[in-house]
């Protein structure tokens, strides 16, 4: 059953209540834009990549870094045997490929893009300042074992503090992941030819930088936790994700932040309910009689509204 029907309904066709409501909905929809157009010079554009770049190359370096070499610090460090320490990383990357999915849901449902990489921003750095003085402080690590022989394990306290640095910096990585590239999209105006070429360039240049973030961290990083220490090793990602924190914050006058939408997860459980409840319902056949509201249509439509159509039935 087509979107356009599910919620029809014959009684709309004479509803005055309702041609008022959407005459005054026109009327909003009207000022809305006029200020969407005085604010359009002023917020977005290519301006705000500096910021954006900058966070999210920040975040790459932090995020690998920190990572890339945790199965020698469970090991080594902690005196984790390798099937537990295997295990535990194995439950970390699957927590921190669900939770990008809760981000994203959140973000699209009422808090935003550019709050979602905030608070996420924030939860991420608490995990990497956990793990960082788990690294610092001895008392939170077994005694050294050089010759990894009859090692003392890690006692419950200080496993549970690297696991909570764990689950922070997945938390983390759930707002950050799913919201940032499309926050960057939100800056340019598709509309526009050159606009358009802009933002192609922009991505080209956020994959790029991406790929050099991840190599400087393997490379750098993972030398310094090898050879010099891991307190030193682990502070260096946890300095550099509080500047991409502080830079993305100091864009924020000049972001476009686009109010949020509602998520299509709900939209689509929306519709197939209501199919459900409405499925021995006969669609009129006037299309002023099916349901419309101006308001929810605009927040979840990019294009327009769509056409009505007799498919999908």
């Amino acid at each position: 059953m087509p979107i356009n029907r599910v919620f029809g309904s014959p009684n709309l066709c004479n509803m005055e209540p309702e041609k008022e409501m959407d005459q005054n909905m026109e009327g909003d929809h009207k000022y809305e834009l006029q200020d969407m157009k005085k604010n359009k010079k002023k917020l977005g554009g290519i301006k705000t990549m500096p910021f954006i770049l900058a966070n999210e190359i920040c975040d790459r370096f932090a995020a690998t870094g920190s990572h890339a070499n945790m199965i020698t610090y469970l090991t080594k460090e902690l005196n984790m045997p390798l099937v537990k320490a295997s295990n535990t990383l194995t439950n970390f990357a699957g927590t921190a490929s669900f939770t990008p999915l809760i981000g994203a849901l959140i973000a699209d449902s009422f808090a935003g893009r550019f709050w979602t990489i905030l608070v996420a921003s924030v939860i991420y750095e608490l995990g990497l300042v956990s793990l960082t003085v788990s690294a610092l402080l001895p008392q939170l690590r077994p005694p050294p074992c050089p010759a990894q022989e009859n090692c003392k394990e890690a006692s419950a306290t200080q496993l549970w503090i690297i696991y909570l640095s764990l689950i922070l910096t997945s938390i983390g990585i759930g707002g950050i992941r799913p919201c940032v590239v499309t926050f960057a999209a939100d800056q340019f105006d598709m509309s526009k030819s050159k606009v358009e070429s802009r933002s192609w360039n922009f991505f080209n240049w956020y994959y790029f930088c991406m790929g050099m973030a991840s190599l400087t961290a393997l490379t750098v990083v993972v030398y310094i936790q090898d050879n010099v220490g891991w307190g030193v090793g682990l502070a260096i990602p946890t300095i550099v994700m509080a500047f991409s924190i502080i830079v993305f914050l100091s864009g924020s006058p000049l972001y476009k932040k686009v109010k949020p939408g509602g998520s299509p997860l709900v939209r689509l459980t929306q519709v197939i309910v209501a199919a459900m409840k409405k499925r021995k319902e006969v669609a009129p056949h006037a299309t002023d009689c099916l349901y419309k509201n101006r308001e929810l249509d605009a927040a979840i439509s990019s294009n327009g509204r769509l056409l009505h159509s007799d498919q999908f039935k």
